[in-house]
């Protein structure tokens, strides 16, 4: 994989594909699970067994740690592609290379937060063509103060562009990490009720924010 070369904004369908499940699956269970699972964190998922996995989803989580990605993948159990800032792709560095090179075999994409390319919107509908899900965080970044706040509502014009509901997800218990070998600290990731990609922008934000609430606990100050 030439690095150089690639506009980490613009994938096609065909980049979502197996070998991309199977990077993801190699990362979560090879990797981060006996990692973070067997010596600090205890991961207790509620998963929403009503979902219809026939269906095509964007999942939209809070962000309190760079953990969420993995474990989002693990409570969904579907196929997942991910929105990412496109400061991750930075590649002036042997690290910033290493970084960008593998969350972009996770199935990972840049995208602007202050203005949003024509190559992140195609890509997205690329993602729901090859039958995979889509998650955005719309925090727009890691948050660790246990509030719901100035919320960016970009993720319910990708729902709205291409009409799949959005399935909230609550994390909490990792707003601070932990480093103590079998200290395990508990993690809740609990999985939301579908919102109609039909309903009004305000409606969507406003429920978005009332769910993440409740499966987190925290404090709802979006206005």
């Amino acid at each position: 994989m030439n690095i150089k070369n690639i506009n980490f904004a613009q994938k096609k369908a065909k980049d979502f594909n197996i070998l991309t499940r199977l990077y993801q699956f190699y990362s979560l269970y090879i990797l981060f699970f006996p990692i973070f699972g067997f010596l600090f964190y205890n991961f207790k998922i509620n998963r929403n067994k009503k979902l219809d996995k026939k269906k095509l989803y964007i999942i939209a989580p809070n962000h309190v740690s760079y953990l969420d990605v993995f474990i989002v993948n693990h409570a969904m159990g579907i196929p997942l592609a991910y929105m990412a800032k496109q400061e991750l792709f930075r590649i002036s560095t042997k690290l910033q290379r290493y970084v960008a090179r593998n969350i972009y075999r996770l199935g990972a994409f840049a995208v602007n937060r202050e203005k949003v390319s024509v190559s992140t919107i195609r890509t997205t509908k690329e993602v729901f063509k090859a039958k995979y899900n889509l998650c955005i965080f719309p925090q727009g970044g890691i948050r660790k103060n246990k509030t719901i706040e100035n919320i960016n509502g970009g993720f319910i014009y990708f729902a709205k562009t291409n009409k799949v509901d959005i399935i909230p997800v609550g994390i909490s218990g990792l707003e601070e990490y932990n480093w103590k070998p079998f200290k395990k600290k508990e993690i809740k990731i609990n999985v939301g009720e579908p919102i109609s990609w039909e309903l009004d922008e305000c409606e969507i934000l406003s429920q978005w924010c009332e769910q993440i609430s409740q499966l987190t606990g925290y404090k709802n100050l979006q206005k």
